[in-house]
C-alpha cells in the first residue's frame, strides 16, 4: 500500500513537470539600475552694470587773458585779466560699469563783475560773463568701498566776454581739448560728493592791427568744482 501511494505522487510530480516544460528556470539576480537625479533648470539673468547720474556743484572758475604785442620794436603786454568767478555747473552722466563713464557739464555764471589790472593803462573795471560746456570719457578707478578717482579726456566750449570802459573784449567762443582730474566718495548706493579740476582751455591766437606786429592773445579757463552726484 505504502508503495503505491509513494508511485502515485511520483507519477504526479512528473506529469506536474511536463506541463510546465519540464525545465525549472534559474532565478537570475536583479540588476539595479543608477538613479540619475535630474537638477532643476535655473536661468540666470545678465546684470546690466550701467547707471545714469545727475548731480550739480559749486565752480570757482579762474579766467585769464593775456594780449600782447609788438610796437616799434618794443614789446608790449597791453592787458592782462586775471580773476575768479562763481559758477554753477551741471552734469549728466552714464556708467557703463565701474571703470568707464562718459559724462556732459555745463557751466553758467552767477556773478560777472570783476576788477583786472591793467598793464600799459590804468586799472579798469569789466563786466564778465563766462558760459561753457563740454562732453568728456570719464576713466574711473574705485578704491574701497565708496572712494573712486577719475579722469575728464574730451572736448570743451566756452563763450567768454569781457566788457570796459574803452570798449568791449571779446574772446568768443573758445573751444577744443580740455581734461581734468578729481575724486569722489560716495555716502550711499545713490549719493556721493566729489571734487575735480578741469582745464576748460588754454591756447593763443595770433593777431595783425595797425601798427602792431606780432600781436598774440592768450587765454586760459580753469574751474575747481565742488559737487553732489544722485546716480539712478
Amino acid at each position: 500500500m505504502k508503495k503505491l501511494n509513494l508511485s502515485l505522487v511520483t507519477v504526479l510530480a512528473m506529469s506536474t513537470f511536463a506541463i510546465a516544460g519540464g525545465d525549472i528556470a534559474p532565478v537570475e539576480p536583479m540588476i539595479e539600475t543608477p538613479l540619475v537625479v535630474v537638477e532643476p533648470l535655473v536661468v540666470v539673468e545678465e546684470s546690466t552694470p550701467g547707471s545714469f547720474y545727475l548731480g550739480g556743484a559749486y565752480s570757482l572758475l579762474n579766467a585769464q587773458r593775456t594780449n600782447s604785442y609788438n610796437e616799434n620794436g618794443l614789446d608790449h603786454t597791453a592787458t592782462k585779466i586775471d580773476t575768479d568767478f562763481n559758477e554753477f555747473m551741471i552734469q549728466a552722466g552714464y556708467n557703463f560699469n565701474q571703470y568707464v563713464a562718459v559724462e556732459g557739464r555745463y557751466w553758467f555764471g552767477i556773478e560777472d563783475s570783476f576788477a583786472s589790472d591793467s598793464l600799459d593803462f590804468a586799472n579798469v573795471n569789466y563786466d564778465n560773463s563766462v558760459d561753457a560746456w563740454g562732453i568728456y570719457v570719464k576713466p574711473q578707478y574705485p578704491i574701497g568701498e565708496a572712494f573712486n578717482v577719475y579722469a575728464l579726456l574730451g572736448y570743451a566750449s566756452s563763450e567768454y566776454n569781457a566788457g570796459a570802459t574803452g570798449g568791449l573784449v571779446d574772446a568768443g567762443e573758445l573751444d577744443g581739448f580740455s581734461w581734468g582730474l578729481g575724486a569722489g566718495y560716495a555716502f550711499t548706493e545713490n549719493v556721493s560728493v566729489f571734487v575735480d579740476y578741469v582745464e576748460l582751455y588754454n591756447d593763443d591766437n595770433g593777431y595783425t592791427q595797425a601798427g602792431r606786429t606780432d600781436g598774440n592773445i592768450e587765454d586760459q579757463l580753469d574751474t575747481w568744482n565742488f559737487g553732489v552726484t544722485y546716480t539712478f
